[in-house]
């Protein structure tokens, strides 16, 4: 007789921990590219999303008085800021955006860590994006980094003591969706921190092959703030995100290459 394994049930109980710290939502919502402050707040809330990425160099957080302040729209004491070192292109620039980041926001240590290779594709520069890991986690951060949807960069990154580890789907910015399942699965597989995709999801079944790969969460931005309608997208990729994980703890049945009849014949009398 056969075991089939049984996956545990979508609950309260389910939560995404990170660094410590529970959180009941799996998306997790960027902040740029909005039109105003005012989309920018109502597209978060129909997210769901409990945090949301600030990226440092380009958004005012209390640095610029007189400017639009986003922590206005985006409290801290409703969200979880998780700063992200978006634009820096070396080592050295990445760590200083975190420094910068922790004296803004009162010793905040959560961040995520992203150093890019070049403008054009902004695939992450791994060699840097170590260099960086490396100081960051010696400084006593909390970083979840952004990376290729290579396994072994990924262990590398969890060796190193980073608390969540963010692959791409593809290019930031593209919406090509994940183009490498059988990467992101055994990066999931293999992973004993919070594996999350980020980048390249273009709307909601891309969130929700993700979660179904079992992965933690899903990041975005673009795939919102670019939708034509970016509120009613923020709503379909939270329900994405939530039936990508209830289908992943289901457990899918097997594939299979010719058909099998959903009411067995045994028994029926013609």
């Amino acid at each position: 007789m056969s075991t089939v394994m049984q996956r545990p049930a979508a609950s309260a109980e389910d939560q995404l921990v990170i660094a410590g710290k529970s959180y009941h939502s799996r998306l997790l919502v960027g902040t740029g590219k909005y039109k105003d402050m005012e989309e920018t707040r109502q597209a978060t809330e129909a997210s769901g999303a409990q945090i949301v990425t600030v990226a440092i160099r380009r958004t005012n957080i209390g640095q610029n008085e007189g400017e639009p302040n986003l922590l206005d729209v985006i409290p801290p004491q409703r969200y979880t800021l998780l700063p992200n070192t978006a634009g820096c292109y070396t080592a050295k620039d990445a760590v200083r955006t975190c420094l910068l980041a922790r004296e803004l926001l009162d010793g905040h240590s959560l961040v995520k860590l992203e150093v890019l290779g070049d403008e054009k594709t902004l695939f992450p520069d791994v060699e840097q994006t170590l260099e960086a890991c490396a100081v960051l986690v010696k400084e006593g951060f909390d970083v979840m980094v952004y990376t290729n949807d290579d396994p072994i960069a990924a262990r590398r990154f969890e060796d190193m003591g980073c608390v969540a580890v963010m692959p791409l789907a593809a290019p930031i910015g593209s919406g090509l969706g994940i183009r490498n399942p059988y990467n992101i699965l055994t990066i999931v597989e293999n992973a004993s921190v919070p594996v999350l995709v980020d980048a390249g999801v273009g709307t909601a079944s891309d969130a929700a092959l993700a979660m179904e790969l079992g992965c933690d969460g899903v990041l975005m931005n673009t795939a919102i703030a670019g939708a034509q309608n970016p509120v009613l997208m923020a709503a379909a990729m939270k329900k994405g995100v939530e039936a990508g994980r209830e289908a992943y703890l289901a457990g899918r049945i097997p594939k299979k290459r010719f058909a099998n009849a959903s009411s067995p014949i045994e028994g029926v009398f013609f």
